[in-house]
């Protein structure tokens, strides 16, 4: 009998409905033409229609007025670096061929391209990723060296040269 009125009281305290107190939410554009939620009331702001819900009461009032909400621009350091071939790595290869492989940090975004210099002078149009094959290299000294380039085309990055030694064999 306890355990059916213990039932009982449990089923009526949990199906009467709670009513709570709905927070108003007004909304306006700033002078950068973004929009403000708020819960304090502005000459020029429109209140939200809301459905009633779980609605958490603060303690204290929020001045969002004080807040910067303008939206900031965020620049990042980029970091590009010639993985292969190491510095002064002599390459044997009879057709003159060379894999150059960079390394990009943080994480490469679309827009940005990769430029390779071939002895101080671009080496044919700037890509999307930091990967080279290249053919019929000369014999002797060469040096590389990548630029990371932005949408616009500014260098915001650049490795330090490397030196590599390319060894083809003569038929002098």
């Amino acid at each position: 009998m306890i355990k059916l009125l213990l039932f009982l009281f449990l089923t009526i305290a949990l199906a009467m409905p709670v009513h709570a107190q709905t927070a108003k939410i007004y909304v306006w554009r700033n002078e950068s033409g973004v929009l403000v939620f708020s819960d304090a009331p502005r000459p020029d702001a429109e209140e939200l229609k809301t459905k009633p819900g779980n609605i958490i009461q603060s303690s204290t009032s929020v001045d969002t007025e004080v807040l910067d909400i303008t939206p900031q621009k965020m620049t990042e350091a980029y970091e590009i670096v010639i993985n292969t071939p190491k510095n002064h790595t002599t390459i044997r290869d009879n057709t003159g061929s060379i894999y150059i492989a960079g390394d990009i940090k943080p994480r490469f975004k679309n827009g940005l391209e990769v430029q390779l210099l071939l002895d101080g002078e671009p080496y044919k149009a700037p890509q999307n990723h930091s990967m080279f094959s290249l053919r019929n290299i000369d014999r002797g000294a060469h040096t590389i060296k990548m630029l990371l380039l932005n949408e616009e085309g500014k260098v915001i990055a650049s490795s330090t040269s490397v030196t590599f030694y390319m060894h083809r064999a003569s038929i002098n």
